[in-house]
């Protein structure tokens, strides 16, 4: 279960296959968040969309550097960040 003081970064794959970096408290609720057209600009017409990777930071700017490195990658790089990361469980919230 998410605690308030967790910090994470995530990754989501948008239905169209691209994919968006972001950061919460709360993964559940901003994954629900995203699907329902209320997240970020980029998702609304991108749903549904999954988690399909996501990290836990001890505080939030660490949390957000690693959003922030995620972004600046390529297509390339992001996909074989994704691939040593491996399969993202959401309900061990663990790969």
């Amino acid at each position: 279960m998410a605690m308030k003081n967790d910090h994470y970064f995530y990754v989501l794959e948008c239905n169209d296959g691209s994919y968006y970096g972001g950061y919460t408290i709360d993964l559940e609720r901003r994954l629900a968040q995203h699907n329902s057209g209320k997240g970020a600009k980029y998702t609304r017409m991108r749903k549904p969309v999954k988690i399909i990777y996501a990290s836990k930071y001890d505080n939030k700017s660490e949390a957000l550097r690693a959003e922030y490195s995620f972004k600046r990658l390529t297509r390339l790089k992001k996909e074989q960040f994704l691939n040593e990361a491996g399969e993202w469980d959401a309900d061990s919230e663990k790969f």
